[in-house]
């Protein structure tokens, strides 16, 4: 009998492990290609950056994207964002210690518009369900950023304890917790370097206003005027953080 042999098996390999791939926010990108240009030294030490407009022409995407990425690299001392005059590439010896900034941080201009979409909404559920117990809170919460702001001050806790409060008053435990997610992004190091720039004591009495105006909408149960002043609150604050460099003096 002819005895059928199999094909000796070749010796395992070692399997090798694959990196894992992180997705990076397009800021991100921007960020670390501006990076490259200046140690490549397209840019020198003290060179004023091309206009906002000129890099997201050049580079093929938003402004509000540039901006997110010129503050990322503020952050990490690469550049430094003079008010008033425009964005310098900072030099070596004056740099901070490499700060660092969370990869994975939400742009804050992009945060702001995702808050439009969800928190029109939660706005407009809040005027057909708050009672009056959420009213309260939502009433102490402006009134400590009316405090606060007079103080001079920044309002932000009261500004968290406002959005939260509408968000409770829906009843629904995710959009709760997203909303205080999404504001509480706002403390991360890109968005804080944002916040240095352009908020005054005179912006935020105008979003003292605006939030006024939410309360009243949800006070007297209208969903659609409390989804439209909460959509206007954070366009005017988005339009509020991408105001030009050179006209921030200005507006203090």
């Amino acid at each position: 009998m002819q005895t059928r042999y199999s094909r000796p098996l070749p010796p395992s390999t070692p399997a090798v492990p694959i990196p894992s791939v992180e997705p990076q926010r397009l800021y991100r990108q921007i960020a670390d290609q501006l990076a490259q240009r200046i140690r490549a030294g397209s840019f020198g030490i003290g060179d004023r950056l091309p206009a906002e407009r000129d890099l997201a022409r050049q580079m093929g995407v938003s402004r509000p994207s540039v901006r997110e990425a010129l503050i990322a690299l503020e952050v990490e001392g690469l550049v430094e964002v003079r008010t008033g005059s425009g964005v310098y590439v900072q030099a070596r010896q004056a740099r901070s210690p490499a700060v660092g900034t969370a990869r994975d941080e939400w742009g804050p201009l992009e945060l702001i518009r995702a808050r439009q979409v969800v928190e029109g909404e939660v706005a407009a559920m809040a005027a057909r369900q708050a009672r009056r117990k959420d009213v309260s809170a939502m009433k102490q919460a402006l009134q400590r950023m009316r405090d606060d702001a007079a103080a001079g001050v920044m309002p932000l806790q009261g500004d968290r304890d406002f959005h939260a409060a509408i968000a409770a008053a829906c009843g629904n435990a995710v959009l709760a917790e997203t909303v205080q997610s999404f504001w509480d992004s706002r403390r991360g190091p890109v968005f804080a370097r944002l916040g240095g720039h352009f908020e005054t004591a005179a912006s935020w009495r105008k979003a003292v206003d605006e939030h006024e105006a939410v309360l009243a909408a949800i006070q007297a149960h209208e969903p659609e005027d409390a989804r439209r002043c909460m959509q206007e609150h954070l366009d005017r604050a988005h339009a509020r953080f991408s105001v030009s460099w050179r006209k921030v003096r200005s507006r203090s």
